[in-house]
């Protein structure tokens, strides 16, 4: 019998079980671990709360950890402070690591650490009840807003800064950030690119939500638009970028509609300061920029600031080290070959990577399924050597003698059943609970 791990319980991770258990051995068995008790990964702690439809992928992933062959385990750390790498692969025959990129990245601009400046992927973890989350009062005395970056993060944490209580209260946002955003004073969004508006890295679909807006209006500049060769005839434009730019150009041309907030893509601007005010961020300092000729900017030497008492990044993410796997600190990956881990240039029997830990952070969550496959493929050419190694008879019993006590599929039918209470009770829908401490009390439940 097979014995996989997979470490992740994200896209990429369920997909790497489900290839394992369409194509693999009838008699394999693979045990999806996660740090979190619950599964899903960016699905249930990156989606919008508003985008239920791309939510709904759930219950695909749903179908895949209730294969008898599959097994989640959450609440289970791997590294420093649990479960260490070397101990797994004692427990199993072979390790798939779907870990993704952890950080974010930075600006690199002096006043990036001023109060009132954050990542999107902070803003994102409180409004999506993310147990590691901070508890702040992101939006508190702020104004005006500027989210840095033109991609499907920045549209997403735009989108939701400018939505309506009444239209995120059906949704499961945690009830704290739904009245903070019910409370919050921000009247301008300005998401700043420091390319052009046909460069920009947002979908088409994406980027029109923003135009459906019941409280706000996008507010475009022609002007600025024009600086972009591209903008002016796109006709030589990939369809999507094409798209994007007919829409850009749709705004510039619209009659202002005097709603309570203005969202204002802005573009040829890059940050070079965050400006203080009373102790926190006040404003953003950006050089105007002008195409190069080969595909990016160049700074003009001339200068805007722009208001903002909230300032959230987007500008990409960063894998992490994994304590005892090697590690690319240039490109944030795992060295890999076709998904086999590769140390000091060889390929270790074993050990694997799918998703962002593997090929960096790129693409959709569909793209995960063709890379999980990729790693599936080589993960079982690998298998008739591998099988023969002995390993724990019981990998459970393996890690509970480690201290450690998963929580199993049960324990997140107890969570599932703990958040539809919580949302009855406050006569929504399903609501997140909102800490480790509300998950474990609702997992162990399970065993009561």
């Amino acid at each position: 019998m097979l014995h996989v791990a997979v470490v992740g319980s994200g896209p990429s991770g369920v997909y790497s079980a489900q290839g394992l258990v369409q194509s693999g051995p009838p008699d394999i068995r693979v045990d999806v671990l996660d740090r979190l008790p619950c599964p899903y990964g960016l699905v249930r702690y990156g989606v919008a709360p508003d985008h239920e439809k791309i939510k709904s992928l759930q219950n695909n992933l749903r179908a895949v950890l209730e294969d008898e062959r599959v097994r989640f385990l959450g609440g289970v750390q791997i590294g420093p402070g649990g479960i260490p790498v070397s101990r797994l692969r004692e427990l199993y025959h072979a390790v798939v690591y779907c870990v993704g990129a952890a950080t974010d990245r930075h600006l690199g601009v002096p006043g990036e650490d001023l109060p009132g400046s954050w990542s999107a992927t902070e803003f994102v973890s409180w409004y999506s009840a993310h147990p590691d989350a901070a508890v702040e009062e992101f939006v508190r005395d702020a104004r005006s807003a500027v989210v840095i970056g033109v991609g499907n993060v920045a549209v997403d944490v735009t989108r939701i800064l400018a939505r309506g209580a009444l239209e995120l209260s059906p949704t499961d946002i945690p009830e704290a950030a739904l009245a903070a955003l019910a409370a919050s004073e921000v009247t301008d969004i300005s998401m700043v690119g420091r390319r052009g508006p046909s460069q920009a890295r947002f979908t088409t679909k994406e980027l029109r939500e923003l135009g459906t807006l019941t409280d706000a209006e996008v507010v475009v500049d022609p002007v600025e638009l024009a600086l972009d060769p591209a903008y002016l005839d796109p006709s030589g434009l990939p369809a999507a970028q094409r798209r994007n730019v007919e829409v850009l150009r749709g705004w510039a041309a619209a009659t202002p509609l005097g709603r309570p907030r203005r969202i204002r893509p802005r573009f040829f601007l890059r940050p070079v300061e965050l400006l203080a005010d009373g102790g926190r961020v006040g404003a953003v300092r950006f050089e105007r920029t002008v195409p190069d000729g080969a595909g990016g900017v160049t700074g003009t030497g001339r200068y805007e600031e722009i208001e903002a008492q909230l300032v959230l990044r987007s500008v990409g993410y960063r894998g992490m080290p994994l304590d005892g796997l090697p590690f690319d600190p240039l490109l944030g990956t795992v060295p890999n070959l076709a998904g086999r881990v590769l140390r000091d240039g060889a390929v270790v029997p074993g050990e694997y990577v799918a998703g962002w830990i593997k090929r960096g952070p790129t693409g959709v969550i569909g793209t995960n399924r063709p890379c999980a496959k990729e790693t599936v493929t080589s993960l079982l050419e690998d298998a008739p050597a591998l099988v023969r190694r002995e390993v724990a008879e019981g990998p459970l019993e393996g890690l509970r003698d480690e201290g450690v006590r998963p929580v199993e599929w049960a324990g997140w039918q107890a969570i599932e059943r703990a958040e539809a209470e919580l949302g009855a009770r406050l006569g929504r829908g399903v609501v997140k609970l909102p800490d480790w401490d509300a998950l474990w009390a609702a997992a162990r439940a399970a065993n009561n």
